[in-house]
Formats: C-alpha cells, structure tokens, sequence
C-alpha cells in the first residue's frame, strides 16, 4: 500500500521560509511518478498548489509562483516543497499525492501556519 510522510511544517512570520519533505514507502517511486503538494485549510476543499512530472516538467497556482519550489531527490525517494516568502494565506495543513487522480490514503500531513 502507498503511503507518504510529509513533514518540515511548522509556524513562520510573513516572509520566511520553510521546506517541506515528503517520504514516500513501500514500492511506489516517487520519481517515476507525477507528484503534487496539495494544502487545505478547515471548512475549505484541499488545493493542488504545485506538481512536478516525471519528466521534471513543474506546474503552480498562481497564487504560490515565484514563491514556491517543487523538487525531488531521486536516490531518496523524497519530494520537496521549499517555501519562501511566505504569507499568511499560506496557512494550511500540507500533503503530498498525486495530482490527480490523488491515492486514497492521505498521510498526516504537515502544518504550516504564518502569522505575525
């Protein structure tokens, strides 16, 4: 079964920086995959807020471009999402799947949370 494990959240002022890790198990190989870092915030439908193709083709919202980064290490099976300038709207519980259509199984996730 696939699951991940998102991590590197925490609280950050506006304008900081944070970078997010997700571990991906088992037999799934995140670089052969599309993969995507989703958020959401209580009462709202999560967001795909970036994705990056096998191929190592990237795609953001536009709310998030400029600012954020989405990476891989192919040896550690690892997908990163390095976030700077940060902004309060930001705010949200952060996971990594796919993009579409995402796997079943949702990790914990990792908060970010920006604020003054």
């Amino acid at each position: 079964q696939v699951h991940f494990v998102e991590s590197g959240g925490g609280v950050a002022h506006p304008g900081g920086s944070l970078r997010l890790s997700c571990q991906g198990s088992g037999e799934f190989s995140i670089p052969l995959s599309t993969m995507g870092w989703h958020r959401q915030v209580p009462g709202k439908r999560r967001e795909l807020v970036a994705q990056l193709s096998a191929s190592g083709e990237t795609r953001y919202i536009e709310s998030v471009k400029g600012r954020f980064t989405i990476s891989r290490d192919d040896a550690k099976n690892t997908l990163y999402l390095q976030m700077h300038d940060l902004k309060p709207e930001d705010t949200a519980v952060y996971y990594c799947n796919r993009p579409v259509p995402p796997f079943d199984a949702w990790g914990q996730g990792t908060q970010v949370a920006v604020s003054t």
